[in-house]
């Protein structure tokens, strides 16, 4: 819990909420006193998603939609607002990918996933702008939160879809920021870019390669990510890097993009699977959910970090930034008296 009561009484609509960091996501805001719009495909799960928004208190709406149908979208985002009141905040999180090397990829099924990680964003960022924009005279007011990845930043191996639509994701939104801000608009933008997390989605996700699926090491559990998208979507920053990991590879691929090459090239294929076999014929949910109760963690919670120190220092900026200049300061007072004449 953030204790941020900016979002007590405000209606936030998750995508992608589930299963996974969504889900994760839902109950945050939840447990600030927010009104929660549940969408994504599987009715089933968003039913026990509402479940527990409304055991912490919280009102909910199920609004089931295929992200990457932008008039279902639209309507999910019209049945949100007839049940909660007007959507204050809009967090862009569902996603679908495959593994597998770029061949192996058929051109449909590159195209479902750009259509749902991408198109799916920019599907909801229209639907709340619809809402958003028009209030207070014109001007605009609310939230929209993208959520994005390291891998905006830089691609690896066996996800190519996914990347691209992650960088797709990140052009969209400074686009879009800048658009706003020629317009004098108070509607706020921001992006939370994640680490490898903890999800379900290893088990679902379409996969091309002989071993199962795994997130990249190190592996974040999903409360830890949710609480940095709550605290983002009033904390008016342009981006939030969660994580350590999420930190380098971004200045790494920005000063050495060619050592992280060669880095991920030995490190990146093995990192994404498991030593177990895969499974024949497994479900995946690239064109429909898979059924079943999932929740928001994974399977891999013995290596997964429930706290990030990089987080902490990056949501505490302002006092370390205060202490650190305090520090300084007895410093360079404690040297000038010790060159004082006695």
């Amino acid at each position: 819990m953030t204790g941020n009561h900016e979002l007590a009484g405000k209606v936030v609509v998750v995508t992608g909420a589930s299963a996974g960091v969504g889900r994760a996501t839902a109950r945050a805001f939840a447990r600030e006193g927010a009104s929660i719009g549940l969408v994504a495909r599987d009715r089933q799960r968003l039913e026990a998603a509402r479940a527990e928004v409304e055991a912490l208190g919280s009102r909910a709406v199920v609004a089931p939609a295929d992200v990457a149908d932008p008039d279902a979208v639209e309507a999910a985002a019209a049945a949100v607002e007839a049940a909660l009141g007007p959507i204050d905040v809009w967090v862009n999180n569902a996603m679908v990918t495959i593994l597998g090397r770029f061949p192996q990829v058929s051109p449909d099924e590159y195209k479902r996933v750009t259509e749902v990680t991408y198109l799916g964003n920019v599907n909801g960022a229209r639907a709340a702008l619809a809402r958003m924009l028009p209030r207070d005279g014109g001007r605009g007011r609310g939230c929209i939160v993208q959520v994005g990845s390291a891998l905006a930043y830089r691609g690896i191996p066996l996800q190519a879809a996914y990347c691209g639509a992650k960088h797709a994701i990140q052009g969209f939104t400074e686009a879009l920021r800048a658009e706003l801000a020629a317009d004098g608009s108070a509607v706020h933008v921001t992006t939370v870019s994640l680490p490898a997390v903890n999800t379900p989605q290893f088990d679902w996700a379409r996969n091309k390669m002989p071993r199962r699926p795994r997130p990249m090491a190190p592996v974040f559990q999903p409360e830890m990510v949710a609480d940095a998208i709550v605290w983002a979507a009033t904390a008016r920053r342009r981006e939030v890097l969660v994580g350590g990991s999420t930190l380098l590879t971004v200045w790494g691929n920005r000063f050495a993009p060619g050592l992280v090459t060669r880095l991920l090239a030995r490190t990146a294929v093995e990192g994404q699977q498991t030593d177990e076999p895969e499974i024949p014929e497994r479900p995946d949910n690239l064109w429909q959910s898979v059924p079943g109760e999932k929740g928001a963690r994974g399977r891999f919670g013995a290596e997964s970090h429930g706290a990030s120190v990089q987080l902490w220092a990056t949501r505490h900026r302002p006092w370390l930034a205060a202490a650190a200049l305090a520090l300084l300061t007895g410093a360079v007072m404690a040297a000038a008296a010790g060159r004082r004449p006695r």
